[in-house]
């Protein structure tokens, strides 16, 4: 298995839908909207394991000081093989000149946000309103 890396932002709908459904996020149930939302995206870089789509990692910015990771997210499949970390890498490294970037991250995944470098913030919490879409 050779995974190769992409800096691209057009995709199916399949392909967003059974990456994101792999890990069970509600929003691979709205694939017509995933692909614009990805297309919108700053900056997206992915993982594929020749035609399949096993990784992805995406952020939005504000062209100078901060940039905002939205979505990281690896196929079941591939999970410790160090994909992850890459695409991270990937952001690390495009980001590099920001002051910040900044990760919205659940409690089962602040270890690996931490081992990529990530610190959590003791005087914050991520707070969000969603919308369910009919």
């Amino acid at each position: 298995m050779e995974i190769k890396y992409k800096d691209i932002h057009d995709f199916n709908q399949q392909e967003l839908q059974e990456l994101f459904l792999s890990v069970e996020w509600s929003s691979g149930h709205f694939p017509e909207k995933l692909v614009v939302a990805i297309r919108n995206f700053e900056t997206v870089y992915t993982a594929w394991d020749d035609n399949k789509l096993v990784g992805l990692v995406c952020a939005m910015d504000d062209g100078i000081m901060t940039a905002y990771v939205h979505y990281l997210l690896v196929h079941p499949d591939y999970h410790h093989k160090g994909i992850g970390k890459h695409l991270v890498e990937m952001m690390k490294e495009r980001y590099a000149d920001y002051l910040r970037i900044v990760v919205v991250a659940y409690d089962e995944e602040l270890d690996f946000y931490q081992s990529c470098g990530f610190k959590k913030a003791g005087d914050a919490s991520a707070m969000f309103i969603t919308s369910l879409w009919t």
